[in-house]
């Protein structure tokens, strides 16, 4: 949850007025950061995976859950065994609700596929931890909203909201189910005093057959007694006045002070909409939980360029991992967290939310804090070209074989130039980026941008930060005002880690030997460990896929928004259509330097509406390639062995199960669980019986009962039974199959020659794509890049276009006269010749 500084919080009437200190010495301690370690390079990759837990109180007599407020004390009781025990497996640490528990593993993940094995176990084990310091009555979930949040009596012990005081001042959440952690009720406070009013958030009602039209919310008793109260003291008060001073009292603007206890929501509050669940504070948003993964690149550019091809894969994610559809005790026509969260801290007052002309305000700006990223940063400039390790990406094998396709190389003139050809030849096909790309006019403080560009920082990163920096700091501690900008980064950290957005480009910390990061950010929790832990493999897997096939995932950044709207809409994973580019595989055209590939550039940048199960799968009559398709190919060139092969395929086969909508999303099965429950009465409301014996079945499914686990197989197949449960005939021919020839074309052979040696006229797409497989994996210091080769149709081969190389040494015997056009290849027809002929080949467990 962002920096967690100790200390004496400022109220906001005294934090803002030091918000240009803390952006001043903010961007100096960036610039110190960056000066530092932009040309600093790390070999291996880490990475971690975040899990926020929701504790529950289950009374058996009375058949309610309750959030538990004893979490807090057993986050106290896992910290301290976190700190005496050795080897001890887990990292804990507060989240907003006082309900919650944020666990991460104590030790990053390495770089080796042993390490994707242990994710799953590592989850349960976490999970155990928490069960064990709980009481008989109280269990731990993993649910991205609890359903009856901010309904009656929803907490345990019992607490009241107090709508006229307090940190939120809310209708329906009171402050104790907020973690006293001095950040969390100063962020609440301050997001409400400068937004000059509380947030407010309306969910579209699930229109079921008995929920009233049009469907009104009723006071809740927190504003009634309140409007009894203030009328009593208030009787000489005209109703103007009345309205005045309960607006200005309650932070919200009241348009009825005279309720009788008949009149609705909407006809009393001027925020609530009919038809709509209304929500009144950051607790509704920042009290759910997510699933997020940050891993750390190799560089500097490889961050970025992995912050800008995981941009387009968010909201396909967000959709595909989609677990709330239930708000405050009603069913919503919504499956996703992601507009409740963003409204929940949305801190713009009305100036900044072009609601009023500027004037006091010093930007409008389009978004909350929360929500998507607005620019793309593409790799960026290399800032290693100087630098000692300036070859990092640059060899000798790879400089003699795969410079460049220009004839200026061929001819010679890069001899002694290698320098001024790191761009153009060691990066043949890196930046796929293109100004185009980021089509949405950016904010950003264009006095911090100049001084970043002044210090050699680029243009694209300059703005970035620049735009993150429009943002004023909401929690200033006392004690941390005046720092040293050499030894600390908590200024920075303090208007970064407030920009909660789909994905978090992380500098490294001060005095640390972390690298530079990104944060994927736009996934739900899920129900279940096995379902965290198949969608954190397949986030690192695919990171590894777009480096090793130096995929392209660029599409208008407009376009991701719409794809982020899209995505919330009820189980839009299977019925919706997601803006994705269609050609994510490279071809020979990004190599050439001369500008005669503008018009093929445009065919290749297209992009379309697909289906989940498209961009996932694939679309052979589409030529539409998988994202899971090429993750197998991936894993089948590091020749694991078939056992790796099939746990790994258990998580890649409930991905694609999810993806294609045999299995449904968690928000889909939690609807389908109330509306068919017993006590559902089909008027949208969700009763906290229905959510007891959700949260019965939830804990018996993460201790493994079976009755429970068959419950929930529609949400996550049979890959939660285990794994061996899952390997049909069908399931063993995919692991023993071999991509990189079987997913293509048959007449089209994946060689490394410049043209397929079966089309000696054409160039071939696939042929190309495995041509970029093999320099992309020289790209990340990969000498060789052994590869399946099979001669199928020898009597179309064109001797001149025969690459010896890839034949076996052992059967050039019996090809005669190859010089001179005549050739014999009956002898290894339909044999693999990697098998034959070896080529060097780096430790098959290491995957970065």
């Amino acid at each position: 949850m962002g920096l967690l500084s100790l200390g004496t919080p400022l109220p906001w009437s005294e934090a803002y007025k030091h918000a240009d200190h803390v952006r001043k010495h903010g961007i100096i301690q960036f610039l110190n950061i960056w000066r530092k370690e932009k040309t600093h390079r790390r070999t291996n990759l880490l990475w971690g995976d975040e899990i926020e837990y929701t504790i529950v109180n289950m009374n058996k007599g009375s058949h309610k859950a309750r959030l538990s407020l004893h979490a807090a004390e057993v986050l106290h009781q896992l910290q301290e065994d976190e700190k005496a025990k050795k080897n001890y497996n887990a990292s804990w640490k507060p989240e907003y609700g006082k309900y919650m528990i944020e666990g991460t593993p104590n030790q990053p993940y390495g770089s080796t596929i042993n390490d994707l094995l242990t994710v799953e176990n590592n989850m349960k084990e976490r999970r155990r931890l928490i069960r064990e310091k709980l009481n008989k009555d109280e269990i731990v979930t993993s649910m991205t909203t609890f359903p009856t949040l901010g309904a009656p009596d929803f907490v345990y012990p019992p607490f009241l909201p107090t709508p006229d005081s307090g940190s939120s001042q809310s209708l329906y959440i009171p402050d104790e189910a907020i973690t006293s952690h001095a950040r969390f009720p100063t962020l609440t406070a301050n997001i409400r005093k400068r937004r000059g009013s509380k947030v407010a958030i309306n969910l579209p009602i699930y229109k079921d057959k008995k929920t009233p039209s049009p469907f009104l919310e009723p006071c809740p008793e927190s504003l009634a007694k309140i409007l009894e109260k203030e009328n009593n003291i208030n009787k000489n008060l005209s109703e103007s006045e009345k309205i005045s001073d309960l607006s200005k009292k309650l932070f919200t603007k009241i348009i009825n002070s005279n309720s009788d206890g008949k009149q609705s929501l909407p006809e009393i509050v001027n925020d609530a909409k009919a038809d709509h669940v209304y929500l009144d504070c950051m607790c509704f948003g920042m009290g759910c939980s997510c699933l997020q993964i940050t891993f750390q690149a190799c560089c500097i550019e490889e961050a970025r360029k992995l912050y800008d091809l995981l941009a387009p894969i968010s909201p396909i994610m967000l959709a595909l991992t989609a677990g709330a559809p239930a708000y405050k005790g009603y069913l919503t026509d919504t499956d996703c967290r992601w507009n409740v969260i963003s409204g929940s801290v949305d801190d713009r007052n009305e100036e900044e939310r072009g609601l009023k002309p500027l004037k006091n305000a010093r930007f409008k700006i389009n978004k909350s804090r929360y929500d998507s990223i607005d620019s793309y940063l593409s790799p960026g400039p290399q800032y290693f070209r100087n630098h000692q390790f300036k070859n990092h990406y640059y060899n000798e094998d790879y400089k003699e074989n795969h410079c460049c396709n220009t004839a200026h190389h061929h001819s010679g003139d890069c001899k002694g130039k290698e320098e001024s050809h790191i761009s153009d030849c060691c990066f043949p096909s890196v930046n796929h980026y293109k100004p185009k790309y980021n089509d949405i006019p950016l904010v950003f403080d264009k006095d911090i941008y100049k001084k970043l560009l002044k210090n050699g920082v680029d243009d694209l990163l300059a703005k970035h930060i620049a735009h993150l920096f429009i943002r004023d700091p909401i929690v200033i501690f006392n004690e941390l005002l005046n720092q040293n900008d050499k030894k600390s980064m908590d200024h920075f950290e303090n208007i970064q880690s407030t920009n909660w957005q789909t994905l978090r480009f992380k500098p490294p910390p001060s005095n640390s030997d972390i690298g530079w990061r990104v944060e994927f950010r736009s996934m739900e929790i899920q129900l279940t460990d096995f379902a965290n832990a198949a969608f954190s493999i397949f986030i690192v897997l695919l990171t590894r896929t777009i480096l090793a096939f130096n995929l392209n995932f660029y599409i208008p950044i407009s376009k991701v928004d719409e794809n982020m709207k899209t995505a919330q809409v009820r189980d839009a994973a299977r019925t919706k259509k997601f803006w994705f580019r269609k050609n994510i595989i490279p071809t020979d055209s990004q190599f050439k330097s001369d500008g005669s590939h503008k018009d093929e550039d445009e065919d290749e940048d297209i992009y379309e509406l697909m289906t989940i199960n498209e961009i996932f799968n694939g679309n052979p009559e589409k030529d539409i390639t998988g994202l899971i398709p090429l993750i197998r190919s991936y894993l089948s060139s590091k020749r694991i062995d078939t056992n790796t092969f099939a746990s790994l395929e258990r998580y890649l086969y409930f991905i694609s199960k999810r993806a294609s909508g045999e299995l449904v999303t968690d928000a889909v099965w939690i609807r389908n669980f109330i509306i068919s429950h017993k006590d559902y009465k089909q008027d949208s409301i969700v009763k906290s019986s229905i959510v007891y014996d959700l949260c019965k079945i939830l804990e018996g499914i993460n201790i493994g009962r079976q009755d429970a686990l068959m419950r929930i197989h529609s949400t996550v197949g049979d890959g939660v039974f285990g794994s061996k449960s899952i390997f049909s005939s069908d399931h063993i021919n995919i692991i023993n199959s071999t991509p990189f020839c079987n997913y293509y074309k048959k007449n089209c052979l994946p060689c490394l020659k410049y043209q397929c040696i079966t089309h000696p006229n054409k160039i071939c797409q696939h042929l190309q794509y495995k041509r970029f497989v093999h320099l992309n994996l020289n790209r990340q210091r990969r000498k060789y890049c052994n590869h399946r080769c099979f001669l199928t149709d020898v009597d179309r081969i064109n001797p001149k276009l025969l690459d010896e190389s890839l034949l076996p040494s052992t059967n050039l015997n019996t090809i005669t006269n190859i010089n001179n056009n005549e050739i014999d290849l009956t002898s290894i027809k339909n044999q693999d010749l990697s098998s034959l002929h070896t080529l060097p080949w780096l430790k098959q467990e290491i995957i970065y």
